[in-house]
């Protein structure tokens, strides 16, 4: 047992190998507020990527929340008859510390966080780790000077549709929660907890001795019995298993922060640069289940259902991935949207009388709609009849599924993994055949009616938003057409379309062209007002657009100024850059964004989640290496003050791009190129010749205002002024 206890003691010193994030701390001077709470929380966030925990602390108990995002209640109905559910949690009572103060400190390198209550002279720590490899929690406690009593627990919230089974079975507590009855498909998760003394009830905390707790969950969809497998999992439990575990934990995290960099000497932004991956990083692995709206969830009751909100906060979070090089935590996105593909098909039937798909605004896992029914009227008016169709909620909005391949687009463009083409192919074909039966033909080009440009906005003609969705959707229905050779014979009706379809919406006002959000309402009057929602992430509007649009693109972010906001400020930044807003600005504002969070790096009194991990990300790989439309542009939108260095960013064509930016000159840059694509480099070095230097060797000069050249697979490609 010495032994035993002098390794795992060793194995709390935090790792410090990783090459990035080294030193950058969450920090909590005081217990979580928001915790449980029915939207995001405040609390340290641990996981990976399958299950997750965060933990309070109120009145002598440490509870740790265990949540997993394949445990749902699946029904395929509203008024929070479906969403995510907590797994349960694990109570930690320490007696006679019940106003005890709490601060604890968090790693962005491994996720590792300490907790530490002080009482008067004593202090109890807990360091709790989740594996990135297996789904198991380790939680350590240790008392500083005085002996103390801790008691444990298992426990649920209270859920009168839940069936719970708690024991206890050769010193290992566990515990099984489930939602079988009036349920589309039934759902169950099982957690055991072991102690390294034997004793899952009570222990006894004496200076220098730690204490070691198991803890393991699984779900029914990924184990036939998962009570069973938990049970073994911690039984299994001892100090080569935690070391070969701890050692497992590091190498990912260490693979993971390796998977692409950025430098700048601002360590407000690369904190919050690290605290969005790492989020991401921790709740966004499983290939079936992605990440809904919350990440954690804490209650029973999450706001909106806790779902996978489709007029785009869902597809928000994936947004920086890409670029950043974190395939794999954006791999799975897709996989609700093409589960709810029957479903989509008898919507567009019954509701537009159309082919392909159309989706309601809240979607679950496996195919489930929980907002299937919605109840008008009862949300203190907002949601009202129209916004009902055939049961589904719609709220006006033809674009929830369109918006859905906005993502698809980015991963298709920044691997060009033909596995995923394939898979995500009968989804785009779906969307093409939506759109060319809801477009009208009129007056030469193709217009778009009774369609909401946003949530509440009502029917109106041609909204820019989705407008720009769909040209994006139909480019990628074109490429992954050729990619795959199949229907080619439909790819001039989409090329036609995009030809003709109808532009986006501005006006003028004092000289000066804006983007609006509409044409005309559903009574046929003028849309006034500005909109950035065809900028980004629908590629709308690029510093390849013609002088006009792109003057009402500036115009319109200059306009609007929405850098501090709970909606939509994942769109917002990036936008600004993709038209080329003043970098400066840009720069200074995303300081403050950064600023204005909790201290587990959500946005203060944003109640949407996970949506806003990665803005700070997104919004400095697109200022540094902006791809759109396969031009490569280095530090376009980059302040001329700012050193910065950034390595292996990802871009459209499947390249692995790394550059620098010192003293206001372009240097080090390099292209790794994946799939052997043809490249173009916006010229970084205006007006100058570039030598190519291939896999080492001199190859051509180019000279020119763009520069064009071939790559093959696996080749590394340095670019010289000269």
């Amino acid at each position: 047992m010495k032994n035993f206890l002098l390794i795992i003691g060793m194995l709390l010193c935090v790792y410090e190998g990783f090459g990035q994030p080294i030193g950058y701390m969450n920090v909590w001077e005081r217990a979580p507020l928001h915790i449980p709470n029915e939207s995001s929380t405040d609390a340290p966030l641990q996981g990976n990527g399958d299950i997750g925990m965060c933990v309070g602390f109120e009145r002598g108990i440490l509870r740790y929340y265990l949540t997993k995002n394949d445990f749902w209640r699946l029904q395929s109905k509203a008024e929070h008859l479906s969403g995510p559910r907590v797994c349960g949690y694990v109570d930690i009572k320490v007696k006679n510390y019940g106003d005890a103060g709490f601060t604890a400190e968090q790693s962005l390198a491994n996720g590792g966080t300490t907790c530490i209550l002080q009482q008067n002279v004593g202090e109890v720590k807990s360091y709790s780790w989740v594996s990135a490899t297996e789904n198991l929690a380790i939680i350590t406690l240790s008392a500083l000077e005085d002996t103390i009593e801790v008691s444990l627990d298992l426990n649920v919230p209270h859920n009168e549709m839940a069936l719970v089974e708690k024991g206890e079975s050769d010193g290992t507590a566990y515990l099984t929660r489930a939602f079988i009855e009036e349920t589309d498909i039934p759902t169950t998760i099982a957690f055991a907890l072991q102690t390294t003394t034997g004793n899952c009830k009570s222990l006894i905390l004496y200076p220098g001795r730690p204490i070691h707790l198991f803890i393991a969950l699984e779900s029914k969809f990924k184990k036939k019995n998962p009570l069973k497998h938990v049970l073994k999992q911690v039984r299994g439990m001892n100090s080569m298993r935690v070391e070969h575990l701890w050692e497992e934990h590091n190498a990912w995290w260490n693979s993971y922060w390796d998977k692409s960099s950025f430098t700048i000497d601002d360590k407000v932004l690369m904190k919050a640069y690290y605290q969005g991956l790492y989020t991401m990083g921790a709740c966004s692995r499983d290939k079936r289940f992605p990440p809904a709206l919350f990440g954690w969830v804490t209650t029973d009751k999450p706001t909106w259902n806790g779902d996978y909100h489709l007029n785009y906060n869902f597809y928000a979070p994936f947004y920086g991935l890409y670029s950043a090089n974190r395939i794999e935590q954006a791999t799975g996105q897709e996989t609700p949207l093409l589960d709810f593909m029957q479903r989509g098909r008898w919507y567009a039937e019954q509701v537009t009388r159309t082919r392909g798909i159309l989706y309601p605004v809240g979607i679950g896992p496996l195919g489930v709609e929980v907002t299937r029914d919605f109840p008008v009227l009862t949300d203190n008016g907002y949601t009202e009849a129209g916004d009902v169709e055939s049961g589904g909620l719609f709220y006006k909005q033809r674009s929830h599924a369109l918006f859905g391949t906005v993502n698809m687009a980015q991963h298709w463009r920044h691997t060009y993994d033909l596995n995923y083409g394939k898979r995500i192919y009968p989804y785009v074909l779906a969307i093409a055949d939506f759109w060319e039966d809801f477009l009208k033909f009129e007056d030469g080009q193709y217009q778009i009616y009774e369609d909401a440009e946003n949530e509440k906005s009502g029917f109106c003609k041609n909204p820019g938003m989705s407008i720009a969705l769909l040209k994006n959707a139909l480019e990628l229905a074109i490429d992954l057409s050729k990619a795959l050779k199949k229907d080619k014979e439909r790819q001039t009706k989409w090329q036609d379309i995009i030809d003709h379809l109808r532009g986006l919406p501005t006006w003028e006002r004092r000289g000066k062209h804006f983007l609006r959000g509409a044409e005309e309402d559903e009574k046929g009057r003028q849309v006034f007002g500005v909109s950035f929602s065809m900028i980004y992430p629908a590629n709308g509007v690029t510093l390849n657009s013609d002088s006009i649009l792109l003057a009402a693109g500036l115009n319109t972010v200059d306009a609007i100024q929405q850098w501090q906001h709970h909606n939509a400020t994942s769109s917002f930044y990036p936008a600004a850059v993709r038209v080329g807003y003043n970098p400066q600005k840009i720069f200074e504002e995303l300081h403050k964004y950064a600023l204005h969070t909790y201290p587990n790096g959500f946005q203060l009194d944003n109640p949407h989640g996970i949506e806003n991990s990665c803005t700070v990300v997104n919004t400095l790989n697109e200022m540094v290496c902006m791809s759109v439309e396969h031009k490569i542009r280095l530090f376009a939108v980059w302040p001329e003050t700012v050193d910065v260095s950034f390595k292996k960013v990802r871009t459209w064509g499947a390249f692995l791009v790394s550059a620098s930016f010192k003293t206001g000159t372009v240097c080090d840059v390099s292209v790794f190129s994946e799939k052997g694509r043809p490249c173009t480099v916006v010229n970084p070095w205006k007006g100058r010749k570039v030598l190519l230097v291939r896999n080492g060797k001199m190859g051509e000069q180019l000279l020119g205002e763009e520069l064009t050249f071939s790559t093959s697979v696996n080749e590394t490609i340095v670019l010289k002024p000269l």
